[in-house]
């Protein structure tokens, strides 16, 4: 399955460590993706702004009718539909980790993808891509055995689909590993600390809800590989798809200014194909 934006991209490391260089690309082109299907109301409006979706599955929110909508959405607006699934857990929204084994982790995570499939196969459509959700891709960008869980329920239920995760991350080398497609991501609306992973949300500042700063950092990541840390510190990257939060308020305005904001500098966004 042909990618589009699917460059392979650098672990995030120190400015200063790469000593001030950094690749900006000739012809940038970014997928613009967000998570839906969460039981938030402007899932159409986000949706006719971005060019990747990341749907609930079961996990953390969703059903069967929520699917359906999601996907048929999707379709409509020419949208690439992924799954996401998370720690089965409704009740903390997927953002508290839950002890299971690296096998239920993969058992489960399958189980989530499967159902979003079935429902897409009876829209006629193919999903593109998987995408975990909340403090299980957290988890998986820290914890090599729980990435390899996740990359291999992903190669058991379908090899073609493209693995999104955290640049620099385990989850990125795991997917790797098992011969996924990658694509490595960054946020417009999250935080970033030194070494590179999203600031905790319990934190002060972890969201960015200012549109205009979202967009600066939007535009630093894909046009010069570059994010400045919650410290100050600047943060060389690079990234294939650029997520924001469908779950935040304002979403929906942010969403668009995203849009107008990265074509007015000239990137192209792109699907995942």
């Amino acid at each position: 399955m042909p990618i589009a934006a699917g460059q392979r991209s650098s672990p995030g490391i120190s400015v200063e460590a790469a000593h001030m260089t950094t690749t900006q690309p000739s012809s940038p082109r970014v997928i613009l993706n967000c998570d839906c299907g969460e039981g938030m109301a402007d899932d159409a409006v986000i949706l006719s702004h971005v060019t990747a979706a990341n749907i609930a599955c079961g996990g953390h929110a969703g059903d069967a009718d929520s699917m359906r909508t999601a996907l048929r959405l999707c379709k409509q607006l020419g949208v690439s539909a992924g799954a996401h699934p998370s720690y089965p857990d409704h009740a903390h929204f997927g953002r508290r980790v839950l002890p299971m084994t690296p096998a239920e982790i993969a058992a489960s995570v399958r189980e989530q993808m499967q159902a979003l499939s079935a429902i897409a196969s009876e829209e006629g459509m193919l999903l593109t891509h998987v995408k975990p959700h909340g403090a299980l891709y957290n988890q998986a960008a820290a914890h090599r055995e729980i990435a390899d869980a996740i990359a291999r329920a992903i190669v058991e239920c379908d090899p073609g689909l493209a693995l999104i995760g955290l640049t620099g991350s385990a989850l990125i080398e795991a997917g790797e590993a098992a011969g996924l497609y990658v694509l490595r991501e960054a946020f417009a609306d999250r935080a970033y600390e030194h070494d590179g992973s999203l600031r905790a949300r319990d934190l002060p500042d972890a969201l960015i809800e200012d549109n205009t700063r979202c967009l600066a950092q939007a535009e630093d990541i894909v046009l010069r590989g570059l994010v400045m840390a919650y410290d100050g510190a600047l943060i060389a990257l690079r990234a294939d798809t650029i997520c924001i939060h469908s779950d935040t308020p304002g979403a929906a305005e942010r969403a668009a200014f995203l849009r107008r904001g990265l074509l007015q500098a000239g990137v192209e966004l792109v699907a995942v194909r």
